[in-house]
């Protein structure tokens, strides 16, 4: 067997199947390129789910954390270090905010979410004890922990995990008045991504967005926008409620925060909102540590220039056009999503998503399929114009030759 095989073989043996990834096993990377074990190149276009924002081996987050790694890289939240402070603050500044919860995955950050939103609800609107109920679109995508499987509408994320944690209410995404006529007095959220990335890149109808901040303002309920995958510069703006003008009460964020190197999230609020908890009631043993905070606080930095999104409007722009010129001519369906972005819904004829995915890796191109027939595109912000056309010109050939 090749390299390549004996490697898959092993990882197939001695590993859970809760993944099926595509048939290449990396060794190296740097910038938007990834080298397998045979020393074939691929492009990435899929930047690890939106975590690899910028790039593969980003020399100043290299540099960041090789620089904390030689000076301490855990304390736990037992003791103070002299990185949290720093990056809790410049975090909510970037953010507009004024408090910082950090934890390490995206999925810690949206059950501190809901956590935060039940505990506000309880203190300070004032629902009865365990009656809180939290508003979440369909087709979500919060994570995988059994409270989020439990208001998830993917049969695939959501069967045989139950018992379900109840407290849930799940409306149409994009859908206003379905969400005003869901809300009570014990509604103390709404929960939704600004645009739904594993769903296939759905971006809500125009106006949806400030409906929601409308709605939420004049009920007394706490806007949450899950900021995991759109957030950070992906989509041209720092978040992806900007677009519509919108700031939420609390941004959920995570993937590009640890810059591809470590896993750090947060949630972000104000004082009065992230004020609830108490010493306790709430807490992770990574969470915030030096480490992270070191590369977040790096990747807060490179935001704050502004470059990356920038960079994304551009391309994003570029691809966009691209992409739409292969729309309704037979191969494409139909073309979905904003900045660097974008859910390409491949014409049934042609095959699945998946089988696309595999022709594009033999071209040397790396996307991932979502739901039967979708193919994401979401390369890294500091791809070159050059790389994403050759890439866009791998995608040609492999739908002309479908």
């Amino acid at each position: 067997m090749s390299t390549t095989e004996t490697a898959i073989a092993s990882a197939e043996a001695h590993s859970a199947h809760n993944y099926h990834p595509l048939p290449v096993v990396v060794a190296s990377a740097e910038g938007a390129w990834m080298t397998d074990v045979e020393g074939r190149r691929y492009l990435d276009l899929l930047a690890g789910y939106s975590a690899l924002n910028f790039g593969h081996g980003n020399r100043r987050l290299i540099d960041a954390a090789r620089a904390q790694l030689e000076r301490v890289t855990l304390t736990s939240r037992a003791f103070h270090h002299d990185r949290f402070a720093d990056f809790c603050t410049r975090l909510a500044e970037l953010c507009s905010m004024e408090m910082v919860l950090p934890m390490n995955t995206g999925a810690e950050a949206v059950e501190t979410a809901v956590k935060t939103a039940r505990k506000w609800g309880y203190r300070v609107k004032g629902v009865p004890d365990g009656m809180a109920k939290i508003i979440v679109a369909s087709d979500n995508f919060h994570g995988r922990t059994t409270t989020i499987v439990s208001f998830s509408t993917d049969p695939e994320a959501r069967a045989d995990f139950g018992p379900y944690t109840p407290g849930f209410e799940i409306v149409p995404y994009g859908d206003l008045t379905a969400l005003r006529e869901a809300m009570t007095e014990n509604t103390v959220a709404v929960l939704i991504e600004p645009i739904q990335g594993e769903a296939g890149v759905l971006v809500p109808p125009t106006g949806y967005l400030p409906g929601v901040r409308e709605l939420t303002r004049e009920r007394n309920v706490l806007f949450i926008a899950d900021e995991i995958q759109s957030g950070l510069g992906r989509t041209g703006k720092t978040f992806a409620c900007e677009h519509e003008g919108v700031v939420p009460d609390m941004y959920v964020l995570g993937k590009a925060l640890g810059g591809g190197v470590v896993p750090v999230s947060a949630v972000v609020s104000s004082a009065e909102i992230l004020g609830v908890f108490r010493p306790g009631e709430h807490g992770s043993t990574f969470g915030g540590n030096p480490l992270a905070c070191a590369v977040a606080l790096e990747v807060v930095a490179m935001l704050r220039t502004g470059e990356f999104q920038e960079r994304a409007t551009e391309l994003g722009e570029h691809l966009h056009r691209e992409l739409g010129l292969l729309a309704g001519g037979g191969a494409v369906d139909a073309v979905r999503g904003r900045g660097l972005w974008a859910g390409v819904d491949i014409a049934p004829a042609l095959g699945t998503g998946r089988q696309i995915s595999e022709r594009l890796m033999e071209e040397r191109v790396l996307v991932k399929d979502t739901h039967g027939s979708t193919i994401r595109i979401a390369p890294p912000l500091v791809i070159s114009k050059e790389d994403l056309d050759w890439g866009l010109d791998r995608l040609r050939t492999v739908l002309s030759t479908s």
